[in-house]
């Protein structure tokens, strides 16, 4: 009942533990800096509380019980328990957050994020991680309903929300695309607006109300909507239209020949603003500042850490097939 579980106390719990794995009161006591009468003393006050008995004493060294070998389990998970919320007390008040939340725009380059998230993990191992891979207005909705601490986004809505800090991030290159034998794909370079109209553009739309309205980049007539990045790479290569795609996650497309690098007549490539957004009375803690830190370094390297040119990608050597390949900007 609750009378017996109030009368429990951790220090009975770990006792129970440490005697069973080292076998014997003498060993626990060793373990514990405490005397052997201490630990059986201990012990018995425990079997008194719970009104069983967990050790037959019979033997040399003592044996579990039955009962013994039943409650020892349950005596494991709640001194881990205990263990995970003074760990969790202790890097709270050492300002490392008790748990990082992170939503993130699902064009920005993951291989990036990850390897930071390894830095992340070697320096706070006990640190829960939350990964929210989100598009256009998920990341600040995750921000709005308290899920992220942290959002990495193009903001379109917080420009003067004085509950949120907003800073440029980065800029992810985006360039129009096509499957290779999509029709498209052969019209003489550099493609007019004109034809671009009549073609099927493949869009993604917001599942939430936050950008419902959003059109930028809208150029086509005829418009197929995505809810997803994915799904609409997986139609794009399935030659149902073209769009634009972040530079970094078509190249190995490009290269292999399955999709075809637009050249436009405008708005030939630009770049998308990725910002690093967080709550005002809620800034980041140490594994928060810290991956920010391993993440701004790591984009400065690749060339996203500033805003670059928005101009065309430099050119490869051409394929097999006669055509040219294109290297990602930055």
């Amino acid at each position: 009942n609750i009378e017996v579980l109030d009368r429990l106390t951790l220090d009975q719990l770990r006792t129970l533990v440490v005697v069973a794995e080292t076998g014997s009161f003498s060993a626990a006591g060793r373990s514990l800096r405490r005397v052997q009468s201490a630990v059986s003393q201990t012990i018995q006050g425990l079997e008194t509380t719970l009104g069983v008995a967990l050790f037959d004493r019979s033997t040399k060294s003592p044996t579990l019980t039955e009962a013994g070998r039943s409650l020892l389990e349950d005596a494991r998970c709640l001194v881990d328990g205990a263990d995970a919320l003074r760990a969790r007390a202790e890097s709270i008040a050492f300002d490392i957050e008790p748990e990082l939340t992170l939503a993130v725009e699902a064009m920005f380059p993951n291989s990036v994020l990850m390897e930071s998230l390894k830095v992340l993990t070697r320096a706070f191992p006990d640190l829960p991680v939350t990964v929210f891979t989100e598009a256009l207005g998920g990341g600040e909705q995750r921000l709005r309903d308290g899920a992220a601490r942290l959002a990495l986004y193009p903001p379109r809505t917080l420009a003067n929300d004085q509950d949120f800090v907003s800073e440029f991030f980065a800029a992810i290159p985006m360039v129009p695309v096509v499957a290779s034998d999509h029709p498209l794909a052969h019209v003489k370079s550099p493609v007019p607006r004109r034809v671009l109209e009549d073609q099927v553009q493949l869009v993604l739309t917001d599942r939430t109300q936050i950008t419902a309205r959003f059109s930028a980049g809208v150029i086509s007539r005829r418009v197929w909507r995505f809810a997803d990045l994915s799904t609409r790479l997986d139609y794009l290569l399935a030659g149902f239209g073209w769009c634009n795609m972040p530079a970094h996650m078509v190249e190995p497309h490009i290269v292999a020949g399955r999709l075809e690098r637009l050249r436009l007549v405008e708005n030939d490539s630009w770049n998308m603003p990725i910002h690093l957004v967080h709550p005002r009375h809620r800034p980041p803690g140490k594994a928060g500042r810290m991956l920010i830190a391993d993440l701004r370094e790591r984009l400065v390297k690749c060339g996203a850490g500033s805003v670059p040119a928005a101009g065309p990608l430099p050119m490869e050597p051409e394929r097999k097939d006669g055509r040219r390949r294109h290297r990602k900007a930055g």
